[in-house]
């Protein structure tokens, strides 16, 4: 059954059927909305939709319930508080963080100016985030990425929906924390999109560890700056990597004598070769270890650990 948090969001006529189906939060990855199109749930094993005649969730898109635009402006609505102006800098970024770390992803629409985004209007398509701390699930890349030092430079790398952020969430609590044999240690977070922390009202949600401090809403080269300037972190943790100024501020860490341990989008070892300027940067062996992250057909994931030479040295099922 779905959170009350979650039910509050959905359209007044629909509550009541959504309360009686039969959706398993606790497994729950995903919940897609598009105007026209059938309401969607994404666990591990595949998509299910809530059925048009029934209560229950099935199999076949063709028998779905299909939200409507009067549905999405309302539950437009609901998200918003009735107040679209005060929640237009995060529509503008895509997204909007609820209490409790939930996220939501919205589309439709862009007014431009100047080339420039300005706000986001006529939203028609939503993706809900389930928020779900696996606290524990990173110990063994912990494990497999500590040093003399306390960590390598690691990069986490993964196509969308294996779970790095969650991964790379898990790893910077443990990190912060410590346990008997390491040390904890002091954690700057560039959380450009709140999904690290899922910062409302500028509190973390999520448990990040005791001696994490998180920078909300800055873009990851300018926060990778200003932490190393104000907060004197041992290491920084940053999700999503990409553009050539990332990899840039990311060096000026190691110089600091930073550690990092960050996030990237790609399948497998091969395709960080298609990073913009990667291989000039990693080539000196600043990163002593690359993970990355797979899921297989049944939600399994597993990971695969290698060096500074990309030299597979390691990997197990998570």
């Amino acid at each position: 059954m779905l959170e009350e948090q979650l039910l509050k969001l959905f359209p007044l006529h629909m509550r009541e059927k959504l309360k009686r189906a039969d959706i398993d939060q606790r497994t729950l990855e995903e919940i897609r909305i598009r105007a026209g199109q059938p309401l969607m749930f994404l666990y591990g094993d595949g998509e299910y939709f809530l059925e048009e005649s029934s209560d229950a969730l099935c199999r076949d898109c063709e028998r779905g319930y299909r939200m409507t635009r009067g549905d999405l402006e309302e539950m437009v609505g609901f998200l918003c508080n009735y107040s679209m102006y005060a929640y237009e800098e995060q529509l503008r970024m895509g997204y909007l963080t609820l209490q409790g770390g939930h996220r939501v992803g919205v589309a439709g629409e862009v007014a431009l100016q100047q080339g420039r985004i300005v706000r986001l209007q006529h939203i028609y398509f939503l993706n809900i985030r389930i928020a779900r701390e696996k606290k524990g699930c990173a110990k063994p890349l912990v494990e497999a990425v500590r040093d003399a030092h306390g960590i390598y430079n690691t990069l986490i790398l993964s196509p969308p929906g294996v779970g790095k952020t969650t991964y790379l969430r898990d790893a910077i609590r443990i990190l912060s924390e410590g346990d008997s044999t390491h040390p904890g240690m002091k954690v700057g977070v560039v959380d450009e999109r709140s999904e690290l922390g899922a910062e409302y009202l500028g509190i973390p949600q999520n448990d990040l560890g005791p001696r994490t401090d998180v920078l909300e809403g800055a873009g990851k080269s300018e926060g990778i700056y200003m932490l190393l300037r104000s907060m004197s972190p041992q290491v920084i943790a940053v999700d999503e990597l990409g553009a050539k100024d990332d990899f840039e501020a990311v060096t000026r860490a190691f110089h600091s004598g930073c550690r990092l341990i960050g996030t990237v989008h790609g399948e497998d070892i091969e395709s960080l070769q298609r990073i913009c300027g990667f291989f000039s940067w990693s080539g000196k062996g600043e990163i002593g270890r690359f993970v990355v992250l797979q899921k297989d057909a049944d939600g399994r994931r597993s990971m695969q650990v290698y060096n500074s030479r990309m030299e597979q040295v390691g990997g197990q099922l998570l």
